[in-house]
């Protein structure tokens, strides 16, 4: 059987089959640094990605690659826009813009808001997105630390409006359940509630930080080392460890690394799940695709979140 062979799933309203494993692309700075670990994922069956307006140079990046390797017709991009303090209308559509120039494409299969506004009525974002998809610009489209309460008030004026709604989601979720948001006006979704929500309605769900930021990697998380402030600051908990010496235990028993086997839990949950993950190496990337071949069954999935 062949090893770390990508799996694949349909997401309503986009036209080829999605990786259930996204390439982040917050790494690139560099075509040729990056060109090799998004080889290796297009080679292991990966072909979608993730990038944003906010990336840097990231969109610029991927474009370059997709471009000189002939490889668009291969791949579903996702990118994001609106980014705080620019969250209205008006900066989707000129970054939007913006995006398509850099990404070197003219449609973009999976488009998310980056932020949400609250002082923005969400019937305006709604609107603008359904005009740049009447255009052919934009595929399906979500939100990106979208509260659920303004998914749902955002599905229902697109269903009053005749209109299309916001059909993906790109929150935080990983087996680690985060202290304190590492980012700011982020928004997990780990929750059981929020876990609930999503199976209820099927919203496909591109969790970002799927790996919790490293915390099960091999030495990297240790309650008496405090040398990363941020590590500590947001996911450092009794429970976290917890998950931790019990991840542990099972990667143990089946011969595999930490991290693979938290990535298992993000990659087989009841909702369709698609996790973003953020190599920076063909190494790194390869603990991540180890996840596929690992499977939990219901009471490991529950006896690792600490539910049994």
């Amino acid at each position: 059987m062949a090893k770390n062979r990508m799996k694949h799933a349909r997401v309503t309203g986009v036209e080829r089959e999605v990786s259930q494993i996204i390439m982040g692309t917050l790494f690139a700075k560099d075509i040729d640094e990056a060109a090799p670990v998004f080889d290796y994922f297009l080679e292991q069956g990966g072909n979608c990605f993730d990038t944003a307006r906010h990336y840097g140079d990231a969109e610029l990046v991927f474009g370059e690659w997709m471009q000189r390797e002939g490889v668009r017709n291969q791949t579903v991009v996702i990118t994001k826009g609106a980014h705080t303090p620019n969250c209205n209308p008006e900066s989707v559509t000129s970054q939007l813009v913006e995006s398509l120039e850099r990404l070197q494409t003219d449609f973009i299969d999976i488009y998310f808001l980056h932020r949400d506004n609250l002082e923005i009525p969400v019937g305006e974002f709604v609107d603008v997105l359904n005009e740049h998809k009447s255009a052919g610009r934009l595929g399906v489209f979500g939100g990106s630390n979208w509260n659920l309460a303004r998914m749902d008030e955002a599905n229902e004026y697109a269903a009053r409006n005749g209109l299309i709604g916001f059909t993906v989601l790109s929150n935080h979720l990983s087996l680690a359940q985060v202290v304190e948001i590492p980012y700011p006006g982020c928004i997990a979704s780990s929750d059981a509630e929020s876990r609930n929500w999503l199976a209820d309605r099927g919203i496909p769900l591109f969790p970002w930080s799927s790996q919790a930021q490293g915390f099960f990697a091999d030495g990297r998380a240790d309650p008496a080392d405090l040398s990363d402030p941020e590590l500590v600051r947001s996911w450092y908990s009794d429970d976290n460890f917890e998950r931790l010496a019990r991840v542990r235990e099972l990667a143990a028993r089946q011969g595999v690394a930490t991290i693979s086997v938290a990535l298992a839990w993000v990659l087989q949950q009841e909702n369709p799940t698609f996790p973003l993950i953020g190599p920076r190496s063909v190494e790194e990337s390869k603990s991540s695709l180890a996840a596929l071949d690992i499977e939990l069954s219901t009471p490991d999935m529950k006896w690792l979140n600490l539910e049994d």
